[in-house]
């Protein structure tokens, strides 16, 4: 796996890709695509995909390889244009390393070498996709840190469950031993503490979504 920084990022309009696009107009799910990206100008790029549909597309931009069954395996040529997300991508050298289209959205995994370069590519890819949407930021283990550094992304928590989750921890309910119970966090947010378990269950599954990288 390469090294530096691993991003997710969603894109809500089919229309990003053709790939994608063709995904959404035959109600499909593509979850395995073949990208050969290049970043030096005039080189041929290509993207191979395989499509699962009863009734096969007939879009003029794709090339169809072989069919068997329901299952159809399609050539993408890029253009050089950087009218999608792959090939912007391609131009900074980020590999993509996980690809998935579904009801007209579009996510994709690439790495970035660091910061400097994520910054750029992510730039890049708002001011030609406006839709864009990170999901995840995970940074590659290096000699001194053995484990991912994960970006959890607190948006995600509502201001209450920010709340809570802060107050619990200033109390010392997460130290071993606590330094209060449920009860006394939950007096001191003047609330039952069921409505504190549900609020901390709530932030905990969301924080830890990312932490483990689910969904």
């Amino acid at each position: 796996m390469p090294a530096g920084i691993r991003a997710t990022v969603e894109f809500a309009s089919p229309s990003v890709c053709p790939v994608a696009s063709v995904a959404h107009s035959t109600d499909s799910v593509v979850d395995s695509v073949s990208t050969s990206v290049v970043s030096t100008p005039g080189d041929v790029s290509v993207s191979e995909f395989v499509l699962e549909a009863d009734d096969p597309p007939e879009a003029s931009a794709l090339e169809p390889i072989f069919s068997y069954g329901s299952k159809h395996l399609y050539r993408y040529t890029h253009d050089g244009s950087a009218g999608c997300p792959c090939e912007c991508l391609g131009e900074f050298g980020c590999p993509v390393d996980r690809y998935f289209a579904q009801r007209g959205s579009l996510t994709l995994v690439f790495h970035a070498a660091d910061y400097e370069q994520l910054q750029a590519v992510i730039g890049e890819l708002r001011d030609r996709f406006p839709g864009l949407d990170i999901k995840r930021l995970v940074r590659s283990p290096t000699g001194d840190a053995p484990g991912d550094s994960v970006f959890v992304d607190r948006g995600k928590l509502t201001v209450r469950q920010l709340e809570v989750l802060q107050t619990a921890y200033d109390m010392g309910y997460f130290e071993r031993p606590r330094g209060a119970n449920a009860t006394e966090v939950a007096a001191e947010l003047d609330i039952n503490q069921s409505t504190f378990s549900e609020h901390l269950a709530a932030a905990l599954t969301k924080l830890l979504g990312d932490v483990l990288e689910e969904g």
